[in-house]
């Protein structure tokens, strides 16, 4: 219920912005009590939010950089997230492999003390640097159920097996999965659920205040139609397009921005038969991750590579691919080809600008900024990281709190996502009860359906007796009845927000299959 709506506002809060930042903010807002609408330009999670390496992990490079407080809310996260959606995150093990010529990023601070006190080591990690880390990273945040560190002799471990032979000793560690847009969706889906409004494919073509309140001027992208929205303050959560927000849409004279770094991942065929990722450090100081995808895949990431028009579509380079294929080749013994890709992705990261001296050294922290200099407030959100985003929209509430009076406590730790309402021990059991009732389903379409659904898989495929009741089957398990219900529930309005987003079935469709799927939403959203 809205505390402070009176007859000339809307909303007390419009949120710019639907990716994690957004969606996060307007979930936990409409939770304390406050009107909440939030407007995204096209799909919700449809960049950056849905280009991550899609790991829910406190960065344990970013402690070369001495960035302790970020790490350690970052691994206090893991554990209170994966409580939360433990239908869509999961942990993971992580193999470090150690070898002598392993390098630092020559810019971080560890770097530099070492190189004076230690010069001789000319710029390698050494094995006790990379135990001490691995001890704080175990300790930082704590750990409730996920495993500590331990270290592993290569050539007797199924895990040296893809590994070249001059790799002996690795040390393997815990961190997290997440499905990146499924968090983003179940986030917008769980603040319309409490009373906010979401809204897809519409534009804020402008923003202007009046007497203390923003008059908001929304574009339907799909008919082209406009309304205005009064609110009481913005939140401008438009990730790569803040600083174009704060500039263009809402005219604020700021010296804050963004800077855009590229991060390019490729999926290929499967390149070991194992279920744990691994964490390569590279000879030029960066690291990579190879982790087991969807099953029959491997995702290799990330880049950083600087990216500085927003009108360029951000893509994989021939230089990013080679890059990716060469850095896992110089670990795995079979060499990564162009034959081995299946797919590659990318997406621009909007890290706050700081002037550092590289995209890797670049901060992953959050700042927020509260500007009332037009009249009415406005919060613009820099940067941030996809595993700290529920805190960070918990301090976005906290300094809101001090514009917009009696808002109410923070609320969001520990409470599930919507499908989230189960123990993550249970995973298995939620699994099988799915194929008791509903025994036409083959073991792996279970499993997709509660990955994705947690314990809405059984609203979703209601009283069906066989599959012949979910109706027209469009290939890999997806069913008209689950077209119907991301359309209607998830914000779905074409092929690609399916097959990409709210999915990766993508990745096993044909083009055939595709096109029909796109045609029946495009007769069936027309009706």
């Amino acid at each position: 219920m809205n505390k402070y709506k009176d007859n000339d506002i809307d909303v007390d809060i419009f949120v710019i912005g639907g990716g994690i930042n957004g969606c996060g903010i307007a979930r936990d807002a409409v939770g304390r009590g406050l009107s909440v609408e939030l407007a995204e330009m096209n799909d919700l999670a449809s960049a950056t939010s849905s280009a991550s390496t899609k790991l829910f992990h406190g960065g344990l490079r970013y402690l070369e950089y001495w960035k302790v407080r970020l790490v350690r809310e970052a691994l206090i996260e893991r554990e209170i997230l994966l409580k939360a959606m433990p239908h869509i995150s999961w942990p993971m093990r992580f193999v470090l492999p150690y070898h002598k010529n392993i390098r630092f990023d020559v810019d971080t601070p560890t770097s530099k003390v070492l190189n004076i006190l230690m010069p001789w080591l000319k710029g390698r990690r050494p094995s006790w640097l990379i135990r001490l880390g691995l001890f704080l990273y175990d300790n930082l945040g704590g750990r409730d159920f996920l495993e500590g560190t331990k270290a592993i002799d290569l050539p007797n471990s199924r895990v040296g097996e893809p590994l070249k032979n001059k790799f002996i000793k690795a040390f393997e560690y815990s961190d997290c999965w997440i499905e990146d847009s499924r968090l983003v969706i179940l986030n917008a889906r769980d603040a319309e659920i409490r009373g906010a409004k979401i809204n897809v494919r519409t534009k804020v073509i402008s923003a202007e205040q009046s007497n203390g309140i923003w008059h908001l001027t929304l574009q339907s992208l799909k008919d082209n139609t406009t309304r205005i929205v009064k609110a009481r303050l913005i939140v401008n959560a438009g990730g790569p397009w803040v600083e174009d927000i704060i500039q263009n849409t809402v005219r604020l004279n700021s010296s804050e921005g963004v800077r855009l770094v590229r991060g390019s991942h490729l999926i290929t065929k499967k390149l070991y038969d194992h279920d744990k990722c691994y964490f390569f450090q590279g000879e030029d100081g960066r690291i990579i991750f190879t982790i087991p995808y969807e099953t029959d895949f491997t995702l290799i990431g990330t880049t950083d590579v600087e990216h500085s028009d927003l009108s360029i579509k951000p893509e994989c380079t021939t230089e990013e691919k080679n890059y990716l294929m060469n850095f896992a080749s110089e670990y795995l013994e079979l060499k990564v080809t162009d034959d081995d890709i299946i797919k590659t992705y990318s997406g621009v990261r909007p890290l706050y600008n700081e002037n550092a001296s590289s995209a890797s050294a670049a901060t992953r922290d959050y700042v927020l900024s509260i500007d009332n200099t037009l009249g009415a407030p406005i919060l613009n959100v820099f940067g941030g990281k996809i595993t700290t985003y529920r805190k960070l929209s918990e301090n976005a509430l906290d300094k809101i709190s001090k514009i917009l009076p009696s808002v109410g406590l923070s609320w969001t730790a520990g409470i599930p996502l919507p499908g989230g309402d189960f123990d993550i021990q249970d995973l298995e059991n939620l699994i099988n009860k799915l194929l008791k009732k509903y025994n036409f389903l083959s073991h792996k379409w279970a499993i997709r359906l509660i990955k994705a659904y947690g314990t809405d898989a059984f609203d979703l495929l209601g009283n069906a007796k066989t599959d012949k009741d979910l109706g027209l089957n469009f290939g890999a398990t997806l069913t008209e009845r689950e077209v119907l219900w991301l359309i209607t529930k998830e914000y779905a309005q074409t092929a690609d927000d399916i097959i990409w987003r709210r999915s990766k079935l993508g990745l096993r469709l044909s083009d055939k299959e595709i096109h029909i799927l796109s045609e029946w939403i495009n007769n069936n959203l027309t009706k």
